[in-house]
């Protein structure tokens, strides 16, 4: 996509916001939080405003993570598919938030749950984007053993967003745990060759190859501060960026 039209915008005309399930769960990071829907609602509401397009991949780890099925002896493809339907209950309540808000809305589930949510089709989605309405991206890539950073990776390619948004609830990538150690460095930019050479563990290897090859930027920054996703799409200094340029 090409350069957003209004003006004091960072020239992000589309972006893909990747939202985990734990962020919907608020301080507990399990189930649904009121107070943390209404506050991604309000985020999304200024983005909007700011006349960039939305599309957002959401997690399900508030409910269940497959991969931590399987760590405990659960069958891999059976926790995925759990794990993938997780998401659909996060997008279809974004969509009643979003509905109530005044923001048009379409859900989009590359899982079939047919009656429930209509299916995933490149096409569609642009459209809606193009319209103006958000889209919400549920049931991961379709696939298992592909996370949902993978999914955000992937529809970002697809439907030509300028940007990678991962929201967090940390303002940034550090070296090290910030919550273990206090004396952990932030960076405010770093190369896609430079997260994998450091194993920072910021989205998987998939994730930040995909965005890689299609020369999509990745910029990290912390959900729960409010405001920042209009400073990011302002083009302050926010979080942690990340691209082919040389890192500081």
């Amino acid at each position: 996509m090409g350069p957003a039209d209004q003006e004091g915008t960072s020239g992000y005309s589309r972006v893909l916001l990747k939202l985990s399930g734990e962020a919907l769960g608020g301080e507990a990071g399990f189930g649904l939080d009121p107070r943390m829907l209404d506050h991604v609602t309000r985020q999304v509401a200024a983005a909007r405003a700011l006349g960039v397009e939305v599309a957002i991949v959401v997690g399900g780890g508030n409910f269940l993570r497959g991969a931590t099925l399987s760590a405990a002896g659960f069958d891999r493809v059976m926790g995925d598919r759990m794990g993938m339907l997780a998401t659909l209950l996060n997008a279809l309540a974004l969509t009643n938030t979003f509905a109530s808000a005044g923001i048009g809305t379409l859900a989009l589930s590359a899982v079939e749950a047919k009656g429930v949510i209509d299916p995933y089709r490149r096409e569609v989605a642009a459209e809606a984007l193009s319209q103006g309405r958000v889209v919400i991206l549920a049931g991961g890539t379709g696939n298992p053993f592909f996370s949902t950073d993978t999914a955000a990776a992937l529809r970002a390619a697809e439907l030509g967003a300028g940007a990678l948004l991962k929201a967090t609830k940390v303002d940034g990538v550090y070296d090290r745990d910030p919550v273990r150690d206090p004396s952990a460095r932030r960076f405010d930019s770093l190369t896609y060759h430079e997260v994998v050479e450091r194993s920072l563990g910021v989205m998987d290897l998939t994730a930040v190859t995909l965005c890689q090859e299609n020369r999509i930027p990745i910029v990290v920054f912390n959900l729960y501060t409010d405001g920042a996703l209009t400073q990011v799409l302002r083009g302050e200094e926010v979080g942690t960026t990340i691209g082919a340029e040389v890192s500081t």
